[in-house]
């Protein structure tokens, strides 16, 4: 069922997570939780903002209500988690994964910023999906379950995003799915001076979140 579940978001995404990034969430898990909530609290505002500006698209606004409920229960559960840990809710710097692929938005007309924001949503919630399933077999018995729970609405969130954008474009969109592709891999390949959720090869292991 799993490898089910994954085969579609391996064929999409242009790399695997690196395994340095792997050994380095484990050493550091307090940040990888704290930001695990912001990233579900962040996919939560990314929908209700979708829901805000595309009154007119109703496919649009039945899958990001969806998606924002459920991403806000995700928020719940991994800031219960944290607070059985006793650790605290800090603020964190933002990594520049949504923003290097955000940088690169067409803006020519409504359209095109929407199909863009569309496809840019697929890869984060592919690479998330990604990520629980890469880091989930190192885990606690409890962040295991917990991360492995999460692959299916991950991998539905991703087809999700897709579908719309190709809905919405009217035209193959394949090109440009495989621009953000390699946007997003090379994101993901490349040094990073900073551990998140979603960043990339870490470059040090200090970690404070400054």
């Amino acid at each position: 069922m799993t490898q089910a579940l994954l085969a579609p978001i391996y064929d999409f995404l242009h790399c695997e997570t690196p395994a340095l990034w792997v050994d380095v969430a484990l050493e550091n898990q307090t940040v990888m939780l704290i930001d695990h909530a912001n990233c579900e609290k962040k996919a939560a505002a990314t929908a209700m903002s979708l829901m805000t500006k595309y009154l007119d698209r109703t496919e649009l606004l039945f899958c990001a209500a969806r998606l924002a409920r459920e991403e806000l229960h995700h928020f719940e559960q991994v800031v219960e988690i944290m607070q059985k840990r006793n650790i605290t809710y800090t603020q964190l710097s933002p990594s520049r994964y949504a923003s290097g692929m955000i940088k690169h938005t067409r803006h020519h007309d409504d359209l095109n910023i929407l199909v863009d924001r569309l496809i840019i949503g697929a890869y984060i919630e592919a690479r998330s999906c990604e990520r629980f399933a890469k880091i989930a077999p190192h885990l606690d018995e409890t962040l295991s379950r917990f991360y492995n729970s999460l692959l299916r609405s991950e991998s539905r969130h991703f087809a999700d995003y897709l579908a719309l954008a190709e809905q919405y474009a009217g035209t193959d969109i394949s090109e440009r799915v495989e621009e953000f592709g390699r946007i997003e891999a090379e994101l993901i390949l490349t040094p990073d001076e900073q551990f998140r959720f979603h960043s990339g090869v870490p470059v040090t292991l200090h970690t404070s979140g400054c």
